[in-house]
């Protein structure tokens, strides 16, 4: 039965999203899309007022985005590089600034000037857009609009676009570098009949001819990824939960039939935030609420407006993904993609390249969220299972610049390699404060891996330099080799990277191995156990 979940998963690419391509050719393309170049690394994006209207019959979108910016150094006749791909096209741009000429080729919209700015002046571009997006094949893994019908035949619309862009429907500055520091305002148009649901708020609502417009405020920095208009014939609950910040608003929209249904399996929502709340600190976005909303793919983790699609069941579409049988016993898109409110949301990798920074962490927080929820043997025979997810095919991290994502390994295996981090630390508290103090002292940030390692380096007093490098950038697994006489045993480590340091604990006693054979006095002559909890392989030798 194992076997056949674990097959089942991968042969429908489930968990792990879009796979690394491992023999692509990267183009200049790439490189526009992935990096911080001339025509992005002068301004910083402050606020995005847009509107979307979605035309269900003719598959198509229209409306437009207030680009609000700061000039964060001295340039003189600089040209700006908006995000749009094709086949949406820009019908109209302006700026409060004077525009040279403007031309969209490809992917980018090209906005030249003859004007020399200066540090710290603000400034807008407002982009009026059209047209039919790209259709999501597979959705959220391939990214697209979702045009679909719910089980009553009424139209039901939504888009997921984390690894495409979210440039796939909405001109933007498309980087995971640049976030609107003070949020967004989103209308979304919809026939009188349908309602739409942003991020964030709702904080007007009106009739306008024969359609609503539903408007939608985030207060906080959010990727521009997590920006989704989802629009169907949803209804509305509410709930409170008394956090570490005061009362935070729970806001549930779900389709009309579903309502009974989501009020039984959203109670799994309090205990969820509970145990984030313990390990990594309050909820980062207070000011816009937490919200579910009915998806029609299976899930994904937009700011303060997740997606769930997992049919009001346990497990992973009903599923356990570690193949224990744990998993069983929460909600896995509930836990999962509120996890990433934490780690996705609040700390956002700079680049796509350390993705992991996302997953990672977040597969971790199924453990975390098992530890509290249940009990920590239940936790660790959770992060066991996951193991068995893991390819080793190529490196977690991926190409830097070129909207690359590593290996679809960085879940489980960025987790496993957490997992391990937490048996060297050997204290659990100190392991919590770490985690709580990357979300306090990277709150609202992007950041690069390079932060993340150094920061649990210094805050645990251990160099995990070489433990980092092992799992993120190589697809070796440390194997500890052993064999023992009696209280005495003979041990070394290989498939290791040049002067690993991972010491590890055994029946007491830590020892540090190295590829040359050491040995070590035990307490007793039994047998000696292992701790599994450590991603190694051990090997007995003769």
């Amino acid at each position: 039965m194992k076997k056949l979940s674990y097959t089942l998963l991968f042969a429908s690419g489930l968990v792990f999203g879009q796979f690394f391509e491992k023999d692509k050719v990267f183009t200049k393309e790439d490189t526009l899309k992935g990096s911080n170049t001339q025509f992005r690394n002068f301004w910083d994006v402050k606020k995005y007022d847009l509107s979307v209207e979605p035309d269900f019959a003719q598959k198509s979108i229209k409306g437009n985005n207030k680009i609000s910016f700061e000039i964060t150094k001295d340039v003189t006749n600089p040209t700006f590089q908006v995000d749009l791909q094709q086949p949406m096209k820009a019908d109209k741009v302006e700026g409060n600034f004077p525009i040279a000429e403007y031309k969209q080729d490809g992917d980018f919209i090209w906005i030249k000037t003859n004007k020399s700015f200066k540090k710290g002046e603000k400034y807008t571009i407002d982009v009026t857009y059209s047209g039919n997006p790209t259709i999501a094949k597979r959705a959220p893994w391939d990214g697209g609009w979702v045009f679909t019908k719910d089980e009553k035949g009424n139209p039901w619309m939504s888009v997921a676009d984390e690894g495409i862009g979210a440039s796939i429907w909405l001109p933007t500055k498309d980087t995971w570098s640049d976030e609107p520091d003070n949020g967004v305002v989103m209308r979304i148009i919809t026939p009188k009949d349908l309602v739409g649901v942003g991020n964030g708020k709702l904080i007007d609502k009106k009739a306008q001819g024969d359609k609503m417009v539903y408007t939608w405020e985030v207060k906080n920095p959010i990727n521009a990824y997590s920006i989704i208009p989802n629009i169907g014939k949803y209804v509305n609950f509410k709930d409170t939960f008394n956090g570490e910040k005061g009362k935070l608003d729970l806001d549930y929209w779900v389709i009309d039939y579903n309502l009974d249904k989501a009020k039984k399996q959203f109670q799994q929502v309090k205990p969820m935030l509970s145990a984030f709340e313990y390990w990594f600190g309050s909820y980062p976005f207070y000011e816009d609420s937490y919200k579910l909303v009915d998806s029609p793919y299976l899930g994904m983790e937009h700011q303060s407006n997740v997606a769930y699609g997992n049919g009001y069941q346990n497990g992973y579409m009903g599923q356990d993904y570690s193949g224990t049988g744990v998993g069983l016993n929460w909600d896995y898109i509930i836990v999962h993609e509120s996890g990433h409110e934490w780690f996705a949301n609040n700390i956002t990798a700079k680049d796509q390249a350390d993705m992991w920074v996302h997953e990672g962490f977040t597969m971790y927080s199924e453990v975390l969220f098992t530890e509290k929820y249940m009990d920590k043997k239940s936790a660790n025979i959770y992060a066991q299972g996951i193991r068995h997810g893991i390819q080793n095919d190529v490196p977690i991290i991926g190409k830097y610049g070129v909207r690359n994502e590593g290996s679809g390994d960085m879940y489980p295996k960025g987790a496993s390699m957490l997992h391990t981090i937490r048996q060297v630390i050997n204290n659990d508290e100190k392991f919590r404060e770490i985690l709580r103090g990357i979300n306090k002292d990277f709150y609202h940030q992007t950041v690069t891996t390079e932060q993340i390692e150094n920061y649990i380096s210094k805050k645990s007093g251990i160099d995990f330099s070489s433990v980092f490098n092992q799992y993120l950038r190589t697809t070796k697994i440390p194997v500890l080799e052993y064999s023992q006489k009696g209280e005495e045993l003979k041990f070394r480590y290989s498939n290791i990277i040049k002067n690993l340091k991972l010491p590890i604990i055994v029946e007491g006693v830590t020892i540090n191995p190295t590829e040359q054979w050491q040995t070590v006095k035990l307490k007793k002559g039994t047998p000696v156990e292992f701790n599994e909890n450590y991603y190694i392989d051990y090997k007995k030798v003769q």
